[in-house]
């Protein structure tokens, strides 16, 4: 089970770190294509390297279906949802400290982290 926990862990910092970490560091570069590569591209990574070890959910709302399908038990999907959290946290935490560092630092109150609109600035314009 710690295995599992583990690679949960991993493959839920990888996502996060690629793909939230390419929408808050180079979104308005990149656009809404390249962040969507970057999300597929880290699932697809993450699929390959912690798929054999823990099927890799990374995503709690996965492993409640699974466990609402009868496929694991709830100590199991509580066991992923503290890897997954604990992964995702993790990697926020370092985004933030990356986009900190980025094109004169970074301002998480007057840019925000990550948030979504449709008012002037929005996408870079």
């Amino acid at each position: 089970m710690i295995k599992k926990i583990l690679a949960e862990i991993v493959g839920t910092f990888i996502l996060v770190l690629f793909g939230v970490g390419t929408a808050v560091v180079a979104g308005d570069k990149v656009g809404i294509l390249g962040i969507a590569f970057a999300f597929g591209l880290a699932l697809i990574g993450a699929a390959y390297g912690i798929g054999p070890i823990s099927g890799c959910h990374i995503n709690p709302t996965a492993s409640l279906g699974v466990w609402v399908a009868g496929r694991m038990s709830l100590k199991e999907m509580i066991g992923y949802w503290v890897g997954q959290f604990t992964g995702g946290i993790v990697s926020a935490w370092v985004v933030m400290t990356i986009a900190n560092g980025v094109g004169g630092g970074y301002n998480i109150v007057a840019t925000g982290l990550g948030q979504n609109g449709w008012s002037a600035g929005y996408q870079g314009g």
